[in-house]
């Protein structure tokens, strides 16, 4: 954009330059004067309307041989500035049809507001595959500068979903900011994938809850209530809304709180706790360990066993997290 705005201004400069010189040399009229300025930068060899004096005949060189120059460069300015911004267009877009087409086991992002934000860069830090749905192209610049795989439509949209692969998607995060279009979104994502774990936002209202979590939503969670809660905890539990802190968001002491799924290949399956050598091995603390069919199991003893399929959820520092999720 700003090469064309340059090319423009160089071109008006030239016109004017040469309609003013024969206006002033030559006497004509205005559009004679631009006539004969465009046939001669353009070198077109079109014939003289006006018959030219020497002094004319001077200025009529001066132009061509400053002016052709500057008006290819122009052009070429123009063409360039046309010819990159369409081929960067269609090999962002190729590119991103590239990246929609391998999604598989990813997540999606449906609105990128103040949650949506949040959200994105939560799973950008933990590097999880993720596709963001908005339809405000301010927006889609901002998802677009970050980096981020962003599809341009209406999340209720059933073609918008299919092209961010949701019959292969992980799980929906609904958070655009009306729970009218986050129930369309439900009931459209839970009909083109019965099995997507899905996420919802509430905006708190009587019985926003209620609907979104009977058009299909697995958990559905109101920011408004659960900032409440927490700045009420913190102040009459402070100790503890510190100590969730530095688990979840890994303070200056480097803990971490983690979940890390046992896979059959783990060689502590069918293993008591005690045997695993999570704690012995990899200093970390089991706080709770939550069965395939959903049983959870708080504070497990060191005698409870550790089945193919367990979510463990593990207490340490980051480093001794990551060689455990090595050999799980």
């Amino acid at each position: 954009m700003k090469k064309f705005l340059i090319s423009i201004v160089l071109l008006l400069m030239i016109l004017i330059f040469g309609t003013l010189g024969y206006i002033l040399i030559e006497g004509t009229s205005l559009i004679d004067a631009i006539y004969m300025t465009v046939i001669s930068i353009t070198t077109v060899g079109f014939s003289e309307v006006i018959p030219l004096s020497p002094a004319g005949k001077y200025f009529t060189m001066l132009l061509i041989f400053g002016g052709v120059g500057l008006f290819l460069f122009c052009v070429s300015l123009i063409t360039q500035a046309m010819v990159e911004g369409g081929l960067q267009t269609f090999l962002g877009r190729r590119h991103m049809e590239k990246k929609l087409a391998d999604l598989k086991g990813h997540y999606i992002v449906c609105g990128f507001g103040r949650i949506g934000k949040v959200i994105s860069k939560i799973l950008h830090e933990n590097r999880r595959t993720f596709v963001i749905i908005e339809n405000n192209p301010e927006e889609i610049k901002t998802i677009e500068e970050l980096g981020y795989l962003v599809l341009q439509g209406d999340s209720t949209n059933d073609d918008i979903l299919n092209r961010a692969h949701i019959e292969d998607a992980k799980a929906l995060i609904a958070v655009t900011s009306s729970d009218a279009d986050n129930v369309y979104i439900i009931l459209s994502a839970r009909v083109l994938n019965p099995d997507i774990y899905i996420l919802a936002r509430s905006s708190g209202k009587k019985g926003a809850e209620t609907k979104l979590l009977r058009s299909g939503a697995n958990k559905v969670f109101s920011p408004y209530e659960i900032g409440a809660r927490r700045m009420a905890q913190a102040l009459v539990r402070p100790t503890v809304i510190d100590f969730i802190d530095l688990a979840v968001h890994e303070g200056e002491l480097g803990l971490r709180l983690e979940e890390l799924r046992v896979s059959d290949r783990a060689a502590f399956t069918n293993s008591t706790l005690m045997e695993s050598g999570i704690r012995s091995e990899y200093d970390l603390i089991v706080v709770a360990i939550k069965r395939e069919k959903g049983e959870m199991l708080f504070n497990p003893s060191p005698s409870t066993e550790i089945l193919p399929g367990d979510i463990l959820v593990v207490l340490g520092d980051h480093t001794n997290i990551q060689g455990l999720e090595k050999n799980i």
